[in-house]
């Protein structure tokens, strides 16, 4: 257990036993995963379900995990971002509780970090200075691009129809944002507008792409008849700012 003050509220911290298991890559394997993640979804003493770190292998019981949450989950807030868009899209398909894109506590771990967790804490806390600055009265939803891109055609991707989809991606060479862009605005085409934010960590090639990563956003908009929106305040980083998914106003579903 772990006291913070976020503001003038005070919060309190419980970390799953799940959270320090090892196998593999993964922090537990499948069962062990899917077993914590709905007990803390169905734990009625918890208010929300904070993700310890970026949820790589998510994909891999976001439907079962779903299927399984009951009553408890249906008002919790969901937080967090990376790999754990695979949960955050299942659970805003399933209409079960308030799916939130923003920090996690690992970032804590980053430059800044503490400000990376004040702001997700002081959003479970009900305040709004940490919400992504540019979101309107449309509905919302934030996710890695490659989250994105693997998830579409999918049993998880929910209908984002008469959404503004915000992306981010982080590590990967410009070709393959090229590559990402070709194949989501491919299941976009419904889509209210797409915002770009930080592409950051893109490795060297051995020679340049001749296209800015706006560049290729505005590109592949263009050729799917998608409106591009401009930037977006979200990232793989510590300034990532947070993003309700729907209405940011009503914290949940439009």
């Amino acid at each position: 257990m772990l006291d913070l003050v976020a503001g003038d509220s005070s919060i309190e911290l419980s970390f799953h036993q799940q959270c320090f298991a090892r196998h593999g890559h993964f922090a537990g394997d499948d069962e062990v995963r899917l077993t914590a993640l709905v007990e803390c979804a169905n734990d009625p003493e918890a208010d929300a379900v904070w993700f310890a770190h970026g949820g790589y292998g998510s994909n891999r019981i976001a439907a079962r995990a779903v299927e399984q949450m009951g009553g408890a989950a249906r008002g919790k807030v969901f937080l967090g971002y990376s790999d754990t868009g695979y949960l955050l899209a299942a659970l805003y398909k399933a209409g079960i509780g308030k799916p939130v894109h923003g920090p996690m506590t690992a970032d804590i771990r980053s430059n800044d970090g503490e400000a990376a967790v004040r702001r997700a804490l002081g959003f479970l806390t009900g305040g709004t200075d940490g919400l992504e600055p540019d979101l309107d009265d449309r509905p919302t939803v934030a996710f890695n691009l490659m989250t994105l891109a693997m998830m579409c055609g999918t049993e998880l991707m929910p209908d984002l129809s008469g959404h503004i989809v915000l992306v981010e991606e982080v590590s990967e060479h410009l070709y393959a944002v090229d590559r990402l862009f070709f194949h989501v605005t491919q299941h976009l085409g419904s889509v209210a507008g797409l915002r770009l934010g930080r592409v950051s960590d893109i490795p060297e090639n051995d020679r340049a792409f001749g296209m800015s990563e706006e560049d290729v956003a505005r590109y592949w908009c263009e050729r799917s008849g998608i409106p591009y929106l401009g930037f977006a305040d979200i990232g793989h980083d510590t300034a990532n700012k947070i993003v309700p998914f729907g209405l940011a106003g009503a914290g949940g579903h439009p």
